[in-house]
């Protein structure tokens, strides 16, 4: 049974653009060769952390919506521990309500690009 899933991570800013989307592109293909699927795909681009992390005072966020496994959490996690340029990630399972507040935050958004 596929559960809806939110992955927020913030990447290390000393990469490019094309690097830092590389790095979102891999977690993406981790999910869908995996059985996940991809929802919504979105990149906030360079923002100011709350805090320092590891002494920088910025990172790439990036946030990844999804359908997979209960198992395949682990495996996304492991990766993100792995990848040196991933400074912070969260992963939450959506209950029905917070997966039809991001289905409505998406479409909104969708509408906003049109116009």
């Amino acid at each position: 049974m596929l559960n809806h899933y939110e992955a927020a991570f913030v990447l290390t800013p000393v990469l490019s653009e094309p690097q830092m989307k590389e790095a979102v592109d891999k977690f993406e293909n981790l999910l869908t060769q995996n059985g996940g699927s991809i929802l919504n795909r979105e990149e906030w681009g360079l923002r100011k952390l709350a805090y320092p992390i590891q002494g920088k005072t910025t990172g790439f966020y990036a946030l990844l919506q999804f359908d997979a496994e209960p198992a395949m959490i682990a495996t996304l996690e492991t990766e993100f521990r792995r990848d040196e340029r991933v400074i912070r990630f969260l992963t939450t399972r959506l209950d029905k309500y917070a997966f039809e507040y991001a289905e409505k935050r998406r479409n909104n958004h969708l509408k906003k690009q049109e116009a």
